[in-house]
């Protein structure tokens, strides 16, 4: 089956139906996170370093790495954070920007082989975007959208994707370095937003043949609760195709239903990463990976 391989300099992901879940931490990123936002802004990256940190100690495989502050220099605040997240850690990263300056200069500043976040089905984007990811051998999101906006129709989101994969393909990206974000829509709004995923997922998966993704906190916003419905639906999601995603790895609901999602589908070989995380030692939660990492910043700057 496809196997999508993102890299760093040093350290090698692969993202495919027969691995392990892939986890991308989603904590860096401003969007939301008033307090973030002003810090990035005014050029202090304490909570981007403690962020990293605490992410990759709870069991993130990848980074997703945004610099989106409105009214700041995007492309340099990216490249800056990209530059100290790799110097951190040598877990891959995932560029992530709307901007299109933003993301060639996360690339320039990148070591290894990214995957770049995101590209949709609009046709200025796609004209822009792909050509900057075959240039640096990356692999890109592609996001089930177009000009129309989002479908609530499966089939429509699906004729996207393939519309993405193909266009990525006349570019000399392969479809295994194209990994497919169905959209994830608010359960708590739309119904159906749950099944109308996995049935894409499964189409992905049996007729395209390509790893996916999403942004997994969507699915519970505006609910109670979140991690318990983030962690259910990625388990589920999992079972229907999904290879990665985009989610808070300091939720320890999130992780244990992850792992096992792994174990249920045979993808946790001897279930040798359950048991170990889960015969006494255990894991560390995500409140303590945050207090270890918070500690090791004010180490590295001699608090």
């Amino acid at each position: 089956m496809t196997e999508t391989v993102i890299s760093s300099a040093t350290k090698t992901v692969v993202i495919g139906f027969e691995r392990p879940f892939t986890v991308i931490g989603e904590r860096i990123n401003p969007t939301g996170r008033k307090k973030l936002a002003e810090e990035m802004a005014a050029g202090d990256y304490s909570r981007v370093e403690s962020d990293t940190i605490a992410q990759v100690e709870a069991g993130a495989h990848m980074l997703d790495v945004n610099a989106g502050v409105p009214l700041a220099d995007e492309p340099q605040m990216l490249y800056d954070s990209i530059k100290l997240v790799q110097s951190l850690t040598d877990i891959p990263l995932s560029i992530d920007s709307s901007i299109v300056a933003a993301l060639e200069k996360g690339l320039e500043a990148y070591e290894g082989k990214a995957l770049v976040n995101s590209v949709t089905g609009e046709e200025e984007r796609l004209e822009v975007v792909l050509p900057l990811v075959a240039k640096y051998g990356a692999a890109v999101v592609a996001i089930s959208n177009d000009e129309t906006g989002i479908s609530e129709d499966p089939d429509e989101r699906f004729a996207v994707a393939k519309k993405i994969v193909e266009r990525a393909q006349d570019h000399g990206i392969p479809p295994c370095d194209v990994v497919v974000d169905p959209l994830v829509m608010p359960i708590g709004a739309i119904g159906a937003a749950g099944r109308t995923c996995f049935q894409i997922l499964r189409r992905l998966r049996e007729e395209l043949k390509v790893n996916t993704t999403c942004g997994a906190s969507n699915i519970s916003f505006g609910l109670p609760a979140r991690p318990q419905l983030n962690a259910a639906f990625l388990a589920m999601a999992s079972a229907n195709g999904m290879t990665s995603a985009i989610t808070n790895p300091l939720e320890p609901e999130i992780m244990s239903g992850i792992r096992a999602a792994d174990v249920m589908m045979g993808v946790d070989k001897n279930c040798k990463t359950w048991i170990s995380l889960n015969s006494g030692s255990g894991v560390a939660g995500g409140a303590r990976a945050e207090a270890r990492a918070a500690r090791r910043v004010g180490r590295r700057r001699g608090g």
